[in-house]
């Protein structure tokens, strides 16, 4: 089983894709899909998928931010999909199930993913470290409400993790025995102690101004 990411397209990817994301803030950021990238390779070595197109998949899943978010997924399949120079690496039906799979991976999508590797990618990106998913949905707010008080900050906050990450929200987990199993188990465990949630809130959003 190849353990690797393949060095030419390694090169390409960093060279070529990933600045794309210096512009989309410190929450879709650079910082964020290396993580994504990481934690794909880590999945895709845990089920015998194929690494490159793992590691393709995962530095393309969000460059459909450059649109507008709510169909960043499958602009994102899009240009994938339309990248020609990928054809130097992959056949058409590989570039097709990646194109699937990018489209596949957000959490609220309205169905499965259709293949492993949506699955890979799906789980990848929830990265659900506790402190991850606090600090991107803190920051996401301060860079899309920059006018909100720390109070409004709070509430869009609060009701975002109840809506997505509570027993009942909307996140759906798809490799089994993952690490976002148990980090979901402890992300849930704060958001029903809503005193716990206000603490990890305010040191966040205080580190973040200086308070």
């Amino acid at each position: 089983m190849q353990e690797q990411v393949n060095l030419d397209l390694m090169e390409f990817v960093e060279k070529n894709i990933l600045p794309r994301y210096n512009k989309f803030g410190r929450s879709h950021g650079i910082e964020h899909v290396t993580r994504v990238i990481r934690n794909s390779l880590t999945l895709a070595r845990q089920v015998g998928a194929n690494i490159d197109m793992a590691y393709v998949i995962a530095a393309y899943h969000d460059l459909g931010m450059d649109g507008p978010r709510a169909i960043h997924h499958i602009t994102g399949g899009k240009i994938l999909y339309s990248d020609a120079r990928l054809k130097k690496w992959f056949s058409n039906d590989q570039i097709l199930i990646m194109k699937t799979a990018v489209e596949d991976h957000r959490a609220n999508c309205s169905h499965s993913p259709r293949s492993i590797y949506g699955k890979i990618i799906a789980e990848a990106d929830r990265d659900l470290e506790p402190d991850i998913v606090f600090k991107r949905a803190i920051l996401y707010g301060i860079e899309h409400n920059p006018t909100q008080t720390k109070e409004q900050q709070w509430e869009r906050f609060k009701k975002h993790m109840d809506e997505k990450y509570s027993v009942n929200g909307y996140i759906r987990l798809w490799i089994r025995h993952s690490q976002n199993e148990h980090n979901l188990i402890k992300i849930r465990e704060i958001i029903i102690d809503k005193d716990a949630l206000r603490a990890e809130f305010d040191k966040i959003y205080n580190k973040e101004f200086g308070i």
